[in-house]
């Protein structure tokens, strides 16, 4: 979906693919028809934007064979379905039985993780509407906080100024410009955006910036307002943003009971503390843990946040809840001013195939049912803000 922001920018918001297991080029043209197309549909919209994931093996694939890029192109537009934008974050096997910390690898200290961004970056350039002003691409923030040391540093910086050259080559051979955005998240070298603005300052910022996913944003216990003066003020450009929301225990010990039907063998669940806000590590084993069952036999002190995408339309219930408030003041503060602060918006509610089983969609209707709740609930919360919807038919509003 677009939208337009009082201040003429257009806003692309869609929703991340990465959901989905498919893995070839066969299986991501069936999960257009069998999730995106209904997705579309059920919000009355003509054009539907997609955050697409796609794991090394086929971005490699479309990456060598352009004919494969325009067919792909061809069935997205086929679709009434666009993509500004790709998560570059998972290298492979995202939706396996057991993911957790494998998804930090390859990092940004190897070739691979180069190659891969760079292989999507060619991809995209040829994905990108005609209109689109740019593609984005999200990324993981260098690497898991351990190990991590002077040498581990510097080989991810040269690669960071290899992708930034990647990047202008991209834009020279297609005219497309193509930025990549890096994703702090709890337990990573780069976990809060003070850690951004302390090891990703001084990299190329008209092609390298900050993916802000609003889940993680909350699980560092950060204000979203002050967050994004601290981007700012070291020249981080916000690329991106995933907006999505967190478990929140306003008391652990009482809520425990709940929080154990939350515990499932797939991703990490980092669980954070409100005391690790401003700490200059949140990731102080005092009031961190890096997974949910670890934090729940530690007892950390309370109250938790854990990283756990949960629906936006439907938090948990009580003694649960989300951090739905914390979405809605980071929304504020990138869209309730006289320009846009992003302009590539993506729902990435991956976790539906691991909620507790009474939450969880039993049929490929009802997840995607489910994600159209979600697209609707962030575009209404963006309307609701003065943003106008454009190209959807059940908000009334012509091409």
């Amino acid at each position: 979906m677009r939208l337009r922001h009082a201040g003429g920018e257009t806003v692309h918001l869609g929703y991340c693919t990465n959901v989905h297991p498919a893995e070839d080029l066969a299986g991501i043209l069936g999960q257009l028809d069998t999730y995106a197309v209904p997705v579309r549909e059920a919000l009355g919209s003509d054009l539907l934007g997609l955050g697409l994931w796609l794991a090394a093996p086929v971005a490699a694939e479309l990456a060598a064979d352009p004919t494969l890029r325009r067919r792909l192109r061809t069935e997205l537009d086929a679709r009434g379905l666009e993509v500004v934008t790709l998560n570059g974050f998972p290298y492979a096997a995202f939706q396996a039985p057991v993911v957790k910390q494998d998804v930090y690898h390859p990092d940004w200290t190897t070739e691979q993780r180069l190659t891969y961004t760079l292989n999507l970056a060619r991809v995209l350039a040829d994905l990108l509407p005609d209109d689109a002003a740019r593609g984005s691409i999200s990324t993981l923030p260098l690497a898991w906080r351990q190990p991590w040391d002077t040498g581990r540093a510097d080989a991810a910086r040269r690669r960071l100024d290899e992708l930034a050259a990647g990047l202008a080559d991209v834009q020279r051979d297609t005219g497309r410009e193509v930025r990549v955005a890096f994703e702090p998240e709890p337990g990573c070298v780069v976990e809060s955006t003070g850690q951004a603005a302390a090891l990703l300052s001084g990299m190329d910022t008209d092609r390298l910036g900050v993916c802000l996913d609003l889940a993680h944003l909350a699980c560092a216990w950060e204000e979203p307002a002050e967050a994004l003066d601290r981007l700012r003020a070291a020249g981080l450009p916000v690329v991106k943003v995933q907006v999505s929301a967190a478990v929140e225990a306003a008391d652990p010990e009482g809520g425990a009971e709940a929080l154990r039907r939350w515990v499932e063998p797939r991703f990490l669940h980092q669980t954070r503390g409100a005391g690790c806000a401003g700490l200059a590590d949140p990731a102080d084993p005092a009031y961190a843990a890096d997974d949910l069952d670890e934090a729940l036999d530690r007892e950390l002190p309370g109250p938790w946040r854990v990283h756990y995408h949960v629906p936006l339309h439907a938090p948990p219930e009580e003694p649960l809840g989300s951090t739905l408030p914390v979405l809605r003041a980071a929304l504020r503060a990138l869209f309730d001013g006289p320009t846009a602060g992003c302009d590539h918006l993506d729902v990435e509610t991956y976790t539906w195939g691991v909620l507790p089983a009474a939450r969880r969609p039993g049929t490929d209707a009802e997840l995607a049912a489910g994600i159209a709740a979600e697209l609707a609930f962030a575009r209404d919360e963006l309307v609701g803000l003065g943003l106008t919807a454009e190209r959807s038919v059940s908000m009334g509003v012509t091409r």
